[in-house]
């Protein structure tokens, strides 16, 4: 059991799980968000991904896949899941960031929704959304995929368009600054960061 300086039980922190298609803009919005996050005590959670270090995208930690496989085996990771090819871990830092009460914003897949809600009931899911023009702007804008991959990812994102039910939506087809302020409201409302009053967070626990 954690305390504050008081004495009293701390709050166990909250997980942000945010979900998004392909170029929806999810690594540019943490990017953007970090500080105004970090302010209010939220860790945002470095990826573990087999991918190359040299490729272009967030800031993870690139691994072979036979690096990645001994890390899960010896439980290096909270979660872990596998989408487009590749494998993508969660440092166990997670939980101890959790239990001492401290938020953290993961960047995940709507695929593994489910399995992160059974160990993380109150979590809060965040999906983002973007129009069908920006998406495919910002697909040929980071140059990582052929025309036809790209076409293909267009048409996987409007058959996946809705989010289960519990989700919370932010658009993030305009600005980037009007997605930050949007999704610093949701995680106000949601009681995860202090509201424009100064109000500490509180935690809201499973039944």
């Amino acid at each position: 059991m954690q305390y504050d300086a008081s004495g009293g039980a701390a709050s166990r922190g909250r997980l942000i799980f945010l979900m998004g298609p392909s170029g929806s803009g999810k690594d540019s919005l943490i990017d953007a968000a970090r500080e105004r996050l970090f302010a209010q005590g939220v860790e945002i959670a470095r990826r573990v991904i087999t991918r190359s270090a040299e490729a272009k995208g967030e800031a993870a930690l690139g691994v072979s896949v036979d690096r990645f496989e001994a890390m899960r085996e010896a439980g290096a990771f909270s979660l872990d899941w596998q989408a487009n090819g590749l494998s993508y871990g969660i440092p166990a830092q997670l939980d101890a960031w959790l239990a001492a009460g401290q938020s953290v914003l993961v960047n995940g897949s709507r695929a593994y929704l489910a399995n992160a809600r059974q160990r993380y009931p109150d979590l809060v899911a965040v999906g983002l959304t973007v129009s069908q023009q920006a998406l495919r702007q910002r697909l040929l804008a980071r140059g990582r995929e052929s025309n036809e991959e790209i076409e293909q990812r267009l048409a996987r994102n409007l058959r996946l368009q809705a989010y289960d039910p519990g989700v919370h939506v932010v658009d993030n087809s305009g600005s980037l600054a009007s997605a930050v302020e949007a999704l610093l409201a949701l995680l106000r409302s949601e009681g995860v960061i202090a509201d424009a009053a100064g109000k500490k967070p509180t935690c809201k626990l499973p039944d």
